[in-house]
C-alpha cells in the first residue's frame, strides 16, 4: 500500500513537472509567433536602410552626377538649344519635379516638371541676350538614407552677353533625391538660393579710351 502511494506521488510530481514545462514551451511558442510576426511586418513596412545602402554601393556617386547633369542641360539651353536641354533635364529629374529659384532680392520662381523649367530658363537667357553659359558645380554634399537622399552643391555660373560683358551668379542648390522603380536616382525637389547676380565688363581698349578722353576734353579758346 505504501509503495502504491509512493508511486502515485512520483507520478504526480512527473505530471506536474511536465505540465509546467509544456506550459512554458507553449507560452514561448506563442510569444515567438506573436512578436515574430509583428517584427517581420514592421520590417516589411519600414525600409531597411542598411540593406538599401548595401544594395546601392555607388549611390553617393550616382547622386553627385545629377548636379553635373543639370549643368549640362542648362548650358545646352544657354547655347540656344532648348530641345537638347529638355532631353538632358529628363535624365536629372523626376517627371513631376518641383524646381524653385530664389533671387538675391527675395523674388522667386517655381515650376513643376522639367519642360516647364526649361522653358523658363530659355526665356530668361534669351531675354538677357546670352549667347553662351557655363555652370560650374562644387562642394557637393550627399546624405543617403534608404531610397531617399539629400544633396547640396555650390553654383558658380557665367552668362556671356558679348565679348566684353558677362553676368556672374553664385548660389547653393538644395535637392531632395529619390530612387525610382528603375533603380535610378533622380531629383524630385530642387531649390536654388542665389547670393549674388552681377554684371562684369572688361575695360575699354587703349584706342577706345583715347577716343573717350579726347571726346571729353574741352578745346582751348584761341
Amino acid at each position: 500500500m505504501e509503495r502504491r502511494k509512493e508511486n502515485k506521488g512520483i507520478i504526480s510530481k512527473i505530471i506536474s513537472f511536465l505540465s509546467h514545462h509544456i506550459t512554458l514551451i507553449l507560452l514561448a511558442a506563442t510569444l515567438v509567433l506573436l512578436f515574430g510576426s509583428r517584427f517581420e511586418l514592421a520590417n516589411a513596412i519600414q525600409p531597411n536602410f542598411e540593406a538599401a545602402s548595401v544594395a546601392q554601393p555607388n549611390a553617393e556617386l550616382e547622386i553627385q552626377k545629377l548636379a553635373t547633369c543639370y549643368a549640362l542641360g542648362t548650358d545646352a539651353i544657354g547655347r540656344g538649344n532648348l530641345q537638347e536641354g529638355k532631353q538632358i533635364y529628363r535624365d536629372c529629374f523626376t517627371q513631376d519635379a518641383q524646381i524653385t529659384a530664389i533671387f538675391p532680392d527675395g523674388a522667386s520662381e517655381t515650376r513643376y516638371g522639367t519642360d516647364s523649367w526649361a522653358d523658363f530658363v530659355y526665356s530668361v537667357f534669351q531675354g538677357n541676350g546670352y549667347v553662351a553659359t557655363q555652370h560650374l558645380m562644387g562642394s557637393l554634399n550627399v546624405s543617403v538614407r534608404g531610397d531617399r537622399a539629400k544633396m547640396s552643391s555650390y553654383l558658380h555660373a557665367t552668362h556671356k552677353r558679348s565679348e566684353t560683358s558677362i553676368d556672374v551668379a553664385n548660389g547653393t542648390y538644395e535637392d531632395d533625391v529619390i530612387l525610382n522603380r528603375n533603380g535610378r536616382w533622380k531629383i524630385n525637389n530642387r531649390t536654388l538660393k542665389l547670393i549674388d547676380f552681377l554684371n562684369l565688363s572688361s575695360p575699354a581698349t587703349p584706342t577706345a579710351r583715347s577716343a573717350q578722353v579726347e571726346l571729353h576734353i574741352p578745346r582751348m579758346k584761341q
